[in-house]
């Protein structure tokens, strides 16, 4: 491709880093799926991003379908590319997305994994002897008590938590900031935190939670920190930090029936994604009635 839409591409990715404030690891994805379009044009002889019309970008689906690719992550090839071609029309560049009717394979959809409420309790009673259990006992409260994201945790900042009101506020998806409720155990964990946080934080350090060399914690730390605990609580499962805010919706929908209200606390921007938990609530009420119902308990 010619160098305009390299720069192009360039500028989309700096777009989505410093003004949709998306994660580090987002804007690689996205890099990585526009790639396998411009590796895509370079073939078929395309120099500039508007030389694309409907007909090539479903070739180029077709040709992800061809090599192997998940129809999941040839939507979100899609997605990327919509997303590229939205913000050349920003920019007065181009009139039309070539990409905003053309779909990917129907795929099956995934139920999240989760842990019962038992399991999830035994995991939380980790022993807090030193400054990092503390502090891992934190992070796990928090993810569990409010269902956070792991990049939304890890960008907490100690003016973000109000524990005498137990809040917190988080900045999401989208630069959305919505404000969460925190529960005790949450609050009795973080309060603990903060008392010995002064050992490990840097002095000029804002984030709530530091690695050992006092700055703000990394994703990955958090998800060695997780694994750790889980080995250690004895946890069959694959636990990861993701599985604390599946579990948190999944709970929460059990109790409350309430699928709005969970949208809200997840911060999910469409109710259709949120939906997905409604199926693990059905699981739940099958499993139910396949033990209790005189006419539908399972022969042994």
């Amino acid at each position: 491709m010619n160098e305009t839409a390299r720069l192009w591409l360039e500028k989309y990715l700096h777009h989505l880093a410093m003004e949709r404030r998306v994660s580090p690891h987002t804007t690689s994805s996205y890099r990585r799926d526009l790639e396998s379009l411009q590796a895509f044009c370079v073939q078929q002889d395309i120099g500039d991003w508007c030389d694309l019309d409907i007909h090539l970008i479903r070739q180029y689906a077709a040709s992800c379908h061809r090599k192997g690719l998940a129809p999941r992550s040839i939507q979100r090839r899609l997605s990327s590319v919509r997303g590229l071609f939205n913000y050349l029309i920003r920019e007065g560049e181009t009139t039309i997305n070539p990409a905003v009717d053309v779909t990917a394979p129907k795929a099956s959809r995934r139920l999240p994994e989760t842990l019962d409420a038992d399991t999830m309790a035994r995991l939380l009673e980790i022993p807090t002897t030193t400054s990092e259990a503390i502090r891992d006992k934190a992070i796990l409260e928090l993810l569990y008590s409010s269902g956070l994201r792991l990049q939304e945790l890890t960008g907490l900042d100690l003016d973000q938590l109000d524990l005498k009101d137990q809040t917190v506020r988080v900045l999401g998806k989208g630069s959305k900031t919505r404000i969460l409720p925190v529960g005790r155990y949450a609050v009795k964990a973080l309060t603990a935190w903060l008392q010995c946080r002064g050992e490990l934080a840097a002095r000029d350090e804002t984030a709530v939670f530091v690695g050992r060399r006092g700055k703000r914690i990394s994703p990955r730390v958090v998800q060695t920190r997780v694994k750790h605990w889980a080995r250690h609580q004895g946890i069959p499962a694959r636990v990861y930090p993701h599985l604390f805010r599946h579990s948190f919706a999944t709970h929460v929908l059990e109790s409350s029936g309430d699928l709005r209200a969970v949208q809200e606390l997840l911060g999910h921007a469409d109710i259709s994604t949120t939906q997905i938990y409604t199926h693990l609530d059905f699981q739940h009420l099958a499993r139910i009635y396949d033990k209790a119902h005189p006419r539908a308990r399972r022969k042994n």
